[in-house]
């Protein structure tokens, strides 16, 4: 990690708006390398990826890591994929399954973290959260748009459905979406990792 991303991580720790977490022993918890290549953007770590400070560590990082075709080693390997969620830190419960990313967190951090690793070719967008919030107004009407259009923001942007369990629904509704467009990320993902 270079000297300015570690600064960058000492600063997160450090901010007021993070102290609730720090008190508890929390760290952040995403991956940065100045030499990543893809950049992915989830919503924020789940509470196995907060307890075992590994972001994606669950069934959901596992149907990610297929999705993408790659083995773990190679995912969690910082200069190929930084892990940079809307929030570092696990939300808690809510009403249905985890509370949503502070809505102010990625505006102050990720300018600063993206800045920092010039070598980033692609950014996964996973989720609507990242969607809106990395698209702005190019985002669709809703998530199943955004994604069917997923050619339009390419090369800098691919978005993608949550790889959660809990969207098996969407998955089953909307088979076009591993038959087509998971072929065409595969290829996009290994022609920027065989450079």
């Amino acid at each position: 990690m270079s000297n300015s991303l570690e600064q960058i991580r000492l600063n997160i720790i450090a901010d007021p708006m993070n102290e609730e977490f720090a008190d508890k022993g929390w760290v952040p918890v995403y991956t940065a390398s100045e030499k990543a290549k893809i950049m992915i953007v989830g919503q924020a770590p789940g509470r196995i990826a907060q307890t075992t400070m590994t972001p994606w560590n669950d069934v959901s990082g596992e149907t990610l890591r297929k999705w993408l075709d790659v083995d773990r080693d190679t995912f969690y390997n910082p200069d190929i994929f930084a892990l940079v969620p809307m929030d570092f830190y696990y939300p808690g419960k809510g009403a249905h399954g985890d509370k949503p990313p502070r809505k102010e967190f990625a505006a102050k951090w990720h300018p600063q973290i993206l800045a920092a690793m010039p070598n980033i070719e692609l950014i996964i967008l996973i989720g609507a959260y990242s969607q809106k919030y990395y698209l702005g107004a190019r985002n669709g009407k809703t998530l199943t748009e955004t994604v069917q259009n997923f050619e339009s923001f390419l090369p800098q942007f691919f978005p993608l459905v949550h790889p959660s369990p809990l969207n098996f629904r969407w998955r089953s509704r909307n088979p076009w979406f591993e038959e087509e467009i998971i072929p065409i990320m595969h290829s996009l993902v290994h022609e920027i990792l065989e450079k």
